[in-house]
């Protein structure tokens, strides 16, 4: 597997950094979560519990051996430093100075591992004037700008429905890592990398930042419309609705051919996209008196021929019962020992010669303690008395 030989100290919990993690677990790195002991990461407990395992939980943790130690402990910071010593890469998401607190800041990493890659996910950045705000995907998502571009215009902005900043920022961690592996390879250096919810989402503004940039204009809110182009968005059959994208000149063509309102074509109001986007309203009128004649069906089958980019609006149970979603493997079904099966999502990255998979399912608690302490050097009565005291 791509990642294969890298070993991973996974100090995060929640979301943004067990999915980096996760991440580079399933390209076959070694990845050692660092739990507290009894309670370990919150997401144990969150989410839909069934058979005594969160699904949540299995879902960012799989690929993941979990060793527990007590890091308010002299003897637990000490088992961290020999873990250290033997790793490859360091991840955390805790606020910007905990790690120095820790007396585990990349100085210190650097010394323990001269050619350690260290990631820090935050909500803000480790520098700045609100590095040390508390921050959540909600937060981020207000501050960012991006919220504030999703809704209907003249309500009030909405959120993304998923975590989408904790999801970029752990997103770009492991990309970074990854990136800052291959500089290590042909350097010999390690090196610093950092993210955040913020700064990720910002990076994901795209056209709706161009343009504000270069006119100085604020974006409009527009639905499911889009703010570029029209007609684009929902439209109602006789049966639901369909999303309908006709994105360009060339396919608003083939739409109205489709359509059967070739007319239109020279329709001044509508002969380009500026004009269109100047009467959105009164083309949508006209599109929807076709597409609501006919049902849904007809028109997934009858619009993807003329190749204009339509879609029913899918629940979950449509996905995960889709043709096409069950081909790319975008659900698959983990046993986990003592747990059952459980049914998360797949690999959106496929390779052909080290594809991705489920080596391991997500552990239980400290499952893999004993293990990796042995393969640290420590004999099992230390070990015991460790885990007497509470350490691990």
């Amino acid at each position: 597997m791509p990642l294969n030989g890298i070993r991973v100290v996974d100090l995060t919990r929640i979301i943004a950094g067990p999915f980096c993690t996760m991440l580079l677990g399933d390209m076959g790195a070694e990845v050692i979560k660092i739990e507290p002991p009894k309670e370990g990461d919150p997401l144990r407990a969150q989410g839909v519990i069934r058979n005594g395992l969160s699904w949540y939980f299995a879902s960012y943790n799989r690929n993941k051996k979990s060793l527990t130690l007590n890091l308010y402990s002299d003897e637990g910071k000490d088992l961290l430093a020999r873990l250290i010593r033997e790793s490859d890469v360091v991840v955390d998401n805790f606020r910007p100075g905990v790690m120095s607190k820790m007396g585990f800041d990349y100085p210190r990493l650097s010394e323990l591992k001269a050619d350690i890659v260290y990631c820090g996910i935050t909500g803000f950045g480790k520098s700045g004037p609100y590095k040390d705000r508390p921050a959540f995907d909600f937060i981020a998502q207000a501050m960012s700008g991006f919220m504030s571009v999703n809704g209907e215009e003249g309500e009030e902005p909405m959120r993304a429905g998923v975590p989408i900043s904790d999801l970029v920022a752990g997103l770009y961690a492991a990309f970074g890592i990854v990136a800052a592996l291959f500089h290590r390879q042909r350097t010999g250096q390690g090196q610093e990398v950092q993210t955040s919810l913020v700064d990720g989402l910002i990076s994901m503004l795209s056209y709706m930042a161009a343009n504000y940039l270069a006119s100085g204009k604020l974006p409009v809110r527009t639905g499911n419309d889009h703010p570029l182009v029209a007609p684009y968005g929902i439209f109602r059959c006789s049966d639901g609705e369909v999303a309908i994208a006709p994105s360009n000149d060339q396919v608003y063509t083939k739409f109205l051919a489709a359509l059967g309102l070739e007319k239109l074509r020279n329709d001044p109001r509508f002969s380009n996209n500026d004009l269109r986007m100047a009467n959105r309203k009164e083309i949508k009128a006209v599109v929807q008196k076709v597409i609501e004649q006919k049902p849904k069906a007809y028109w997934i089958e009858h619009l993807n021929r003329h190749g204009v980019p339509c879609s029913t609006v899918m629940n979950m149970a449509d996905v995960f019962s889709d043709p096409q979603v069950l081909h790319q493997e975008m659900l698959l079904e983990v046993d986990h020992p003592g747990h059952g099966t459980v049914k998360m999502l797949g690999f959106p990255v496929k390779f052909d010669q080290t594809p991705c998979r489920v080596s391991r399912p997500a552990p239980d608690l400290g499952q893999h303690t004993d293990e990796i302490l042995v393969g640290l050097g420590i004999d099992p009565k230390t070990i015991r008395e460790l885990r007497e005291r509470g350490i691990v």
